[in-house]
C-alpha cells in the first residue's frame, strides 16, 4: 500500500512537470568596457516576474516558464539590455555598458534600493568605493577599514587605528578575506593604515551578524574583498602621490578578451625623505611599509575560468645609536641596534568550471603567512693601552603563522526559489607563537642568557556546510545551513557543528524585517598586551588545555525605505563567548621561555546592543549617520577577583557622520564626524619599582621595571573622543585621461584626543593624570591619476 502511495505520488508530480514545461536560461554578465564580472546584476523576465542575481563571479542561472519571453539585464550605473527569447538559446552572455539615459538611471536606482530590503541576511552590508575615494582621511591615505569603522556596529582601537572591532569582538575574531585568502594583520604602520590598496578592490562586503554557513573559522564578522580581476578589454594606469607614500596600478590584456593582468603596488616613503637629515649621526631611526597586489585572469572558454591573484607587503622600522666615552687611559665605544618588522604573504590558485545551466563549482588552493620579529642587537668596545675587549648581546623574538588550505565550493541553482552552496575543504597550519633567544658573546665566547624556546604547533582545521537561500512565498525569505568544523591538534580533536539561519519578512514593497541567530567556533586565538605599543600579534592555536572560542548571537533587525533615496536601518543584537583568552596580570609575550599557555587565564565574554543607519543614496548631498549604543564585557576567573570588567573596546555611545556634497562634475567636498565614549583603560593606584628582566640587561646591569597595581581592571574612562575632517577634491579631464587633486584636514578644530594615559609622581606624594594626544589639526594634498590616452592608440 505504501509503494503503491509513492508510485502514485511520483505519477502525479511527472505528470504535472509535463504540463508545466521550463527552461534555464545561464550564462555571465560583465563590464562591457574591462570584461569585470558585475557582481549582483538583476535578471528579470518581464512576462513571468521571475528574476536572478548574478554571483561574484557574474555568473546567473534563471528557470523559468517555457515561453517567448523578454529578460532585462540591469545594474546600477549601467544601461540596461532586453534580450527577446526565442526558445533556442539557453546560454546568453551579456556585456553591460555605461548607462547614459536618465530614465535607465532611475530604473536601476530603484531596484538597487530595493535590495537592501529584499536581501536576506541580516547585518551584511556592501560598502561603496566610491565612498572611499570621496571621504577625508589621515594624511590622504584612501582606507576601506577607515570607512568601515564609520559603520555601526563596527568601533576602531583607537586614534587613527586600522583595527576593527565588531559587535563586542577583538580584531582575531574577524575573518579578514582577500580574494579568499585570510590575511591575519590588516595594518601598517603601527595601525595607522590598512595594508589594502583601494584602487585594486572590486567588491567589499561585511558580515556582522547573519553569517551564511559558507563562512566559519571567525566569531565576530566576516570582511570578504574581491581583487578586480584584471581588465581584458584595454590598458589602464593609474596612481597617486600622497604625503607619505605613492602608489600604482597597471591593469590590461595580455590576450584581448581570453588573458587579462592587475599589479598595484604601493611604497611609504618617509625614510627615504629623512636620510638626508640623518646622515652621519650618532642617533637615526627608520621607517617605511609597502605592498603589493598582483592577479592573473585566463578564460579558456565560457565554462573554464583560472585565476591566480597574491599579496606581498612588510613594515620595516630601524634604529641606531653610538655613544663614545673617554677617560685619561682608557675609550669605551657603544652602538646599538633594533630592529621590528612585521608583514603578510598570501597567495590564490581559483579554477572556476560551470558544470551546467544550474550547477557552479569554485575550487581554490591557497597560502597565508604572517610573520612579526623584533630584535635588538648591543656591541660594548673597550680599548685599554694593552688590549681592546668585545662584548656583544643579541636578542631575537619571532612569531608566525603559516597557513596551506584547499577547498571546493559549489552553488547549485535548482529553480528561482531555492540558491544551494555547499562546499568542503581544509587548512594546514603551523604556528610558532614565540621563537625567543638571547645570547651574550664576550671574546668568542657564547653564552646563552635565556635557553631558547621553539615551540611548533601543527593543526588541521577541516570544514564543510551546506545552505539554502529560499524564497518561501512573495513575503517571507529565508537562508539556512550548517557549517561543520573540526581542529586536530597535538592528541586532541575539537568538532563543532555551527547551525545558522537569517530571515527577512517583506512587511510593504519598501519595509522588511531581518532576524538571524547564528553559531560560531574559531580554534586560533591571539595573544594581544595592549601596554605594548606595536604589533605584537601572536597567534597560538587550540590546545589541550586552550579550548576554542565558541559565539552565539540572535539579532532582530528592520529596514525601511522612503521613496529612492533614503534608507534606515535598526538592528538590535545579543552575542555571547565562551573561552575567550587574556594574560595573566603583569605577564607579557616577552620576558622568558615559559609556554604561552602558563601565561593566559581562559574566560568569556558577552555584548549586546543597538545601532540606527541612516543613509540618503541619491542626489548631490548623499552620507550617511551611523549611532550604536553597546554594552561588552568580560569575565575571567583569576583576573579582576573574578568580577566582569569592560572590554578594552568597550563604547558604550559611537556616532558617526559622513556626508559629500558634489558642486559639478569637477568639484565635491566631503565631510566625517566622529563621537565616542572613551576607551576603557586600566590605571594603576600603586607602583613598585623592581629588578629588571636580565634578557634586556646590557652586561651585569639590568634596568629599574616596575610593577603596577591596579585595582580593577579597565575601571577607568578616558576622555571622550570626537573629530571632525573635511575634504575637497578637483576632478579635471584632460586629454591624457583625468586628474585629482585631493585636500583634507584631519581633525579641523584640533581637538587634542587622549591616545594613552599615564601618572606620575606629584609633589603632594600623590599620583597626577596626563595624557597623550598624537593627532593634532593635520592638513594633507594628494594627486591621483588615470591614463585613458593609451587606450586611443593602437
Amino acid at each position: 500500500m505504501r509503494c503503491l502511495s509513492i508510485f502514485t505520488l511520483f505519477f502525479v508530480l511527472l505528470l504535472s512537470s509535463n504540463l508545466y514545461s521550463q527552461q534555464t536560461i545561464s550564462g555571465y554578465v560583465t563590464d562591457e568596457s574591462s570584461g569585470e564580472p558585475l557582481f549582483g546584476a538583476m535578471i528579470f523576465d518581464t512576462i513571468s516576474k521571475k528574476g536572478a542575481t548574478a554571483n561574484e563571479y557574474g555568473f546567473y542561472s534563471l528557470t523559468i516558464p517555457d515561453h517567448q519571453g523578454v529578460l532585462r539585464f540591469s545594474y546600477y550605473g549601467f544601461q540596461s539590455q532586453f534580450i527577446l527569447l526565442d526558445g533556442t538559446k539557453t546560454e546568453i552572455n551579456v556585456a553591460l555598458g555605461t548607462s547614459v539615459k536618465e530614465i535607465e538611471e532611475i530604473v536601476v536606482n530603484a531596484s538597487d534600493a530595493r535590495k537592501s530590503t529584499e536581501q536576506t541576511n541580516a547585518g551584511t552590508f556592501e560598502l561603496s568605493l566610491d565612498k572611499v575615494e570621496k571621504l577625508p582621511v589621515l594624511l590622504g591615505e584612501k582606507d576601506v577599514i577607515k570607512t568601515l569603522q564609520l559603520m555601526p556596529g563596527v568601533s576602531s582601537g583607537g586614534e587613527g587605528s586600522s583595527g576593527l572591532y565588531v559587535r563586542g569582538g577583538g580584531p582575531d575574531q574577524n575573518l579578514i578575506l582577500l580574494d579568499g585568502v585570510p590575511i591575519y594583520n590588516a595594518s601598517h604602520l603601527f595601525g595607522f593604515f590598512s595594508v589594502f590598496n583601494n584602487d585594486a578592490l572590486s567588491k567589499v562586503t561585511m558580515v556582522k551578524g547573519g553569517f551564511p554557513a559558507r563562512y566559519g573559522g571567525r566569531t565576530s564578522s566576516v570582511l570578504d574583498m574581491r581583487m578586480k580581476e584584471g581588465n581584458l578589454k584595454k590598458y589602464n594606469v593609474e596612481g597617486s602621490v600622497g604625503l607619505i607614500s605613492s602608489k600604482i596600478l597597471v591593469e590590461g590584456p595580455i590576450k584581448k578578451d581570453k588573458t587579462g593582468f592587475i599589479v598595484s603596488a604601493r611604497r611609504t616613503y618617509a625614510d627615504l625623505l629623512a636620510k638626508p637629515f640623518l646622515a652621519n649621526q650618532d642617533n637615526s631611526g627608520g621607517y617605511y611599509f609597502y605592498d603589493m597586489n598582483a592577479k592573473v585572469h585566463h578564460k579558456f572558454n565560457n565554462k573554464h575560468h583560472l585565476y591566480l591573484s597574491g599579496y606581498f607587503g612588510k613594515d620595516v622600522a630601524s634604529f641606531k645609536n653610538k655613544d663614545t666615552y673617554e677617560n685619561e687611559e682608557n675609550s669605551y665605544y657603544n652602538e646599538n641596534k633594533s630592529g621590528l618588522g612585521w608583514g603578510n604573504a598570501i597567495g590564490a590558485l581559483r579554477w572556476n568550471y560551470r558544470i551546467g545551466s544550474k550547477l557552479f563549482m569554485n575550487t581554490t588552493v591557497t597560502y597565508s603567512q604572517y610573520q612579526f620579529e623584533i630584535g635588538n642587537d648591543t656591541r660594548s668596545t673597550t680599548v685599554t693601552p694593552t688590549s681592546t675587549t668585545e662584548q656583544v648581546f643579541q636578542v631575537k623574538y619571532l612569531s608566525n603563522i603559516v597557513d596551506w588550505a584547499g577547498k571546493s565550493d559549489f552553488i547549485w541553482i535548482p529553480g528561482n526559489k531555492h540558491y544551494i552552496k555547499f562546499g568542503a575543504g581544509d587548512t594546514y597550519h603551523t604556528f610558532k607563537p614565540g621563537v625567543f633567544s638571547a645570547t651574550e658573546e664576550t671574546e668568542g665566547q657564547v653564552n646563552n642568557l635565556v635557553p631558547s624556546s621553539n615551540s611548533v604547533e601543527f593543526a588541521h582545521e577541516a570544514f564543510a556546510y551546506i545552505e539554502n537561500d529560499q524564497k518561501i512565498n512573495n513575503r517571507l525569505k529565508i537562508n539556512y545551513g550548517l557549517h561543520f568544523s573540526t581542529f586536530f591538534v597535538g592528541k586532541k580533536n575539537y568538532n563543532a557543528l555551527q547551525p545558522r539561519i537569517s530571515g527577512n519578512t517583506i512587511l510593504t514593497e519598501n519595509s522588511s524585517l531581518k532576524f538571524s541567530y547564528a553559531r560560531t567556533a574559531q580554534f586560533i586565538h591571539l595573544l594581544s598586551n595592549t601596554s605594548i605599543g606595536l604589533p605584537t600579534d601572536l597567534w597560538v592555536p587550540a590546545t589541550e588545555k586552550i579550548p576554542p572560542i565558541l559565539a552565539n548571537q540572535v539579532s532582530l533587525g528592520y529596514n525601511q525605505l522612503f521613496g529612492e533615496k533614503y534608507n534606515l536601518v535598526v538592528e538590535g543584537y545579543y552575542k555571547t563567548m565562551a573561552n575567550l583568552i587574556q594574560y595573566k596580570e603583569g605577564v607579557s609575550f616577552i620576558g622568558n621561555s615559559e609556554d604561552w599557555q602558563n601565561k593566559v587565564e581562559v574566560g568569556r565574554g558577552w555584548s549586546y546592543g543597538g545601532e540606527i543607519f541612516l543613509e540618503k543614496k541619491k542626489g548631490t548631498f548623499t552620507g550617511w549617520v551611523g549611532y550604536t549604543l553597546s554594552w561588552t564585557e568580560r569575565q575571567f576567573d583569576n583576573i579582576n577577583e573574578g568580577k566582569p570588567f569592560p572590554f578594552t573596546y568597550d563604547r558604550r555611545h559611537d556616532l558617526s557622520i559622513a556626508a559629500t556634497y558634489e558642486f559639478n562634475d569637477e568639484w565635491d567636498l566631503g565631510a566625517v564626524f566622529v563621537l565616542s565614549s572613551g576607551r576603557a583603560v586600566s590605571l594603576p593606584t600603586q607602583q613598585y619599582s623592581v629588578a629588571g628582566n636580565p634578557v634586556v640587561g646590557i652586561g651585569n646591569s639590568f634596568y629599574q621595571g616596575q610593577i603596577n597595581y591596579l585595582s580593577s581592571i579597565n575601571g577607568y574612562r578616558m576622555p571622550m573622543y570626537h573629530r571632525l575632517d573635511i575634504g575637497l577634491n578637483h576632478t579635471v579631464q584632460k586629454k591624457w585621461g583625468e586628474s585629482i587633486w585631493s585636500f583634507s584636514i584631519y581633525n579641523v578644530y584640533n581637538r587634542l584626543n587622549a591616545f594613552f594615559l599615564f601618572s606620575e609622581p606629584n609633589l603632594n606624594g600623590g599620583q597626577t593624570l596626563n595624557q597623550v594626544a598624537l593627532f593634532p589639526i593635520i592638513p594633507s594634498v594628494s594627486w591621483k591619476f588615470k591614463l585613458t590616452e593609451l587606450n586611443s592608440k593602437k
